[in-house]
């Protein structure tokens, strides 16, 4: 009976109801382009003229070359679908309106947000390369360098979740928190209700999670629930059963602060799974970390940029900031730099791939990676190669089961150009790495929430925190050092040994890449 029941609940579901009603919309298109074929004597020659000068914009675009690909073939392959598609997809009116919503916030936060020109100038004299890359996630992402500011690294779902709830407990005056998945469980159950209480002594509770849970996880409906608990709740880019590509650009991006003085960010959403309290994937394997200090600050303007998106009344964002009379313990160690970024699809800016690469380019002695997806373009590709061409140890963690099949056939297609490079491939053998961090040379590291594919690095909104010559890169590097413990080394005789339609299926898979 309960079998019948889930049946029906995703027959009669949202799910089915937005899958439909997309397919409805791909059929009208293909049955536009059938009645088009049928006239397609006068005005073929249009067409082709239309398409060579669709596919020459194409070349022009400042894009990456493997989208422009992804859309050329199409669009010569069948001039006249391919091009009506590629056109009815540029010119998509909401996406362009968000951007320009988005940027009005930004700017709206950018007093709050200025360079401290001594920090800058110490960092110039520590290393002027990261001075530089601190000055190009300020200038086109507008976000400063810190220092004052302590890092708490989380090795794992579990860790995080227990300081996540004891800041929670501690706060005074608001909460703001930002999540990709959340789903009613353990740890959603026990964190919501601290919430409950906390709005009842007073404290503001903001929650915004993105739309995609709306599908399977929650009710379309769960803001209101919340919302008469006494917690201002909304959902990012609901889905919606229209063939629009707005929707593809998903708020992947996972953070709460708390009073302005302490701020999460990581790999772990509001999930069972990431605290293995609910096994899926073997274990699973993420991280966090948790700030306190200056660098708070870009976390709060962060969230409060994407929440007023939807937002009419004017916000007041300096009410937000931390209070000048609260006091950071004297344990905690506020040495080095710390550099919180976030990362939009809709500027054009490719700030989380930039700074990957720029840790990868510059790294002498190892660089050290943790990531469940390894869908990459030619420049990262050629970036991993480099580095290990000329010595640096280069060394990326990735599951032994995967939790996309499609996206671990994929990733395995890039093993054997990196293996014969000198990049060293380790699967987790106890489950599923989920985690987002990079480290080199013992002086810089990155935890956050952007996997190395094209979605988080191009598609959907991101957020990590950068540091420099922090002394919690020692702990980070430990993990990774005992994580890699756990892990098996592939060898190219593995990569031989692959069956044939994997290895088919991956290398055709990579024409698709840049929709993964």
């Amino acid at each position: 009976m309960r079998r019948i029941r889930g049946m029906l609940r995703i027959i009669f579901g949202r799910t089915t109801f937005a899958a439909i009603s997309l397919i409805v919309q791909v059929v009208i298109l293909a049955a536009g382009y059938r009645f088009l074929s049928h006239y397609m004597a006068y005005f073929y020659g249009g067409f082709t003229l239309l398409s060579a000068l669709v596919i020459i914009y194409i070349l022009n675009k400042e894009e990456n070359p493997s989208f422009k690909l992804a859309w050329m073939v199409p669009i010569a392959a069948v001039p006249v679908f391919g091009t009506l598609f590629y056109l009815f997809v540029e010119f998509q009116i909401v996406g362009k309106l968000m951007d320009k919503r988005l940027r009005i916030n930004i700017e709206n936060t950018e007093g709050y947000m200025a360079q401290n020109p001594r920090v800058m100038e110490s960092l110039s004299r520590v290393s002027r390369r990261n001075a530089n890359l601190a000055f190009y996630i300020k200038n086109s992402g507008h976000y400063p360098a810190y220092t004052n500011t302590n890092a708490k690294y989380l090795p794992s779902g579990e860790a995080m979740f227990e300081e996540m709830k004891k800041e929670l407990e501690g706060a005074k005056r608001f909460i703001f928190m930002e999540f990709f998945i959340v789903e009613r469980g353990e740890m959603w159950n026990a964190i919501l209700e601290i919430l409950e209480r906390k709005v009842k002594e007073g404290v503001e509770v903001r929650f915004m999670y993105d739309g995609m849970c709306s599908l399977m996880l929650l009710p379309y409906g769960y803001p209101k629930e919340l919302q008469e608990k006494g917690i201002k709740a909304k959902v990012f880019s609901p889905i919606k059963p229209a063939f629009t590509t707005y929707q593809n650009n998903r708020d992947h991006r996972k953070i709460l602060v708390v009073d302005g003085h302490t701020a999460f960010t990581g790999g772990i959403n509001l999930a069972d799974e990431y605290i293995n309290r609910r096994v899926r994937f073997g274990h699973w394997k993420d991280t966090g970390i948790m700030l306190k200090g200056d660098a708070v600050t870009s976390f709060t303007m962060m969230f409060l940029q994407l929440w007023n998106i939807s937002e009419k009344e004017p916000e007041d964002y300096g009410s937000y900031l931390r209070d000048p009379e609260y006091y950071y313990p004297l344990e905690l160690n506020m040495d080095g730099f710390v550099i919180p970024y976030g990362d939009s699809p809709l500027d054009q800016e490719t700030m989380g791939e930039q700074v990957y690469l720029d840790i990868i380019n510059s790294a002498r002695y190892y660089v050290h990676i943790m990531t469940p997806y390894l869908i990459l373009n030619y420049e990262m590709v050629q970036a991993l190669t480099f580095a290990a061409k000329r010595g640096v140890e280069t060394i990326i963690i990735m599951p032994r089961i995967p939790d996309k099949k499609y996206a671990f056939l994929l990733a395995k297609s890039h093993y054997e150009e990196l293996i014969r490079a000198g990049v060293r491939i380790c699967q987790y053998m106890p489950g599923f790495m989920h985690a987002k961090v990079f480290t080199s040379d013992s002086t810089k590291a990155v935890v956050g929430t952007i996997n190395m594919d094209f979605r988080s690095l191009y598609l959907h909104f991101e957020c990590a925190a950068y540091i420099y010559r922090n002394e919690v890169i020692r702990d980070i590097e430990c993990d990774f050092q005992d994580t890699l413990a756990q892990c098996r080394r592939v060898t190219l005789e593995d990569c031989r040994n692959y069956p044939w339609y994997e290895k088919i299926a991956g290398r055709t898979l990579r024409l698709f890449a840049p929709l993964m």
